[in-house]
């Protein structure tokens, strides 16, 4: 007796649509485009700012360099004097002026009923005042015995203070006042180059000895 045989269908269409499946490939995801940074980050106020450094930077590159005249001209500017006083009100300090001098000379007077007016102030006394103190800066006036205080620069600033004066006042000079400006400026000169040159000058060596 012959045994049937048994024949299983099996459904190809099943697994092929699996393979075909399989075997496709993925599709590809897009790609966002990339996001283009900001000029500037987002900043976190953590307080009260003044001035930022992105600011000062967009400040100090659009103000052009300062050279030094134009520093110069601002300090110049910031440095300005007040206005001159009217002539209204240099009268009236004048008049002040002179009463509160009378004042403190009539005290002067009560205590000391024998002491006269002062004399007023002269051109003459301006240059012998200017010309006592270079002397005494050069040394004048020194005791017997002490050693000189010597302020050379000085000295030289208020010769200088005589020579400016003796330009300014160029012919509005009393012919005597003109003598005396002009003779103490030469005798201070004179004793300025002369102690210049004593600063100056090198120490003289003593000569040899010659050989006995």
């Amino acid at each position: 007796m012959s045994e049937t045989t048994k024949f299983e269908v099996i459904d190809r269409r099943k697994y092929k649509a699996q393979e075909e499946q399989e075997s496709a490939p993925a599709p590809e995801r897009e790609t966002p485009p990339p996001r283009e940074p900001s000029a500037k980050p987002a900043e976190t106020p953590t307080g009260p700012r003044l001035v930022s450094n992105e600011s000062r930077r967009e400040s100090a590159a659009a103000e052009p360099p300062r050279t030094a005249n134009a520093v110069g001209a601002a300090t110049e500017n910031n440095a300005e004097l007040p206005p001159a006083p009217t002539a209204k009100e240099s009268h009236e300090q004048k008049a002040a002026y002179d009463a509160s001098a009378q004042r403190i000379e009539d005290l002067i007077r009560a205590q000391n009923p024998g002491v006269g007016a002062q004399p007023p102030v002269t051109f003459d006394q301006l240059v012998q005042q200017l010309y006592f103190t270079a002397m005494l800066q050069m040394g004048a006036g020194t005791q017997e015995g002490q050693q000189p205080q010597v302020d050379i620069v000085g000295a030289r600033s208020t010769i200088d203070l005589l020579g400016v004066l003796a330009e300014k006042t160029r012919g509005n000079l009393s012919e005597g006042e003109d003598r005396t400006l002009h003779s103490m400026l030469f005798d201070a000169r004179m004793a300025f180059l002369e102690l210049t040159n004593m600063i100056s000058m090198p120490s003289v060596k003593p000569p040899p000895r010659g050989k006995k």
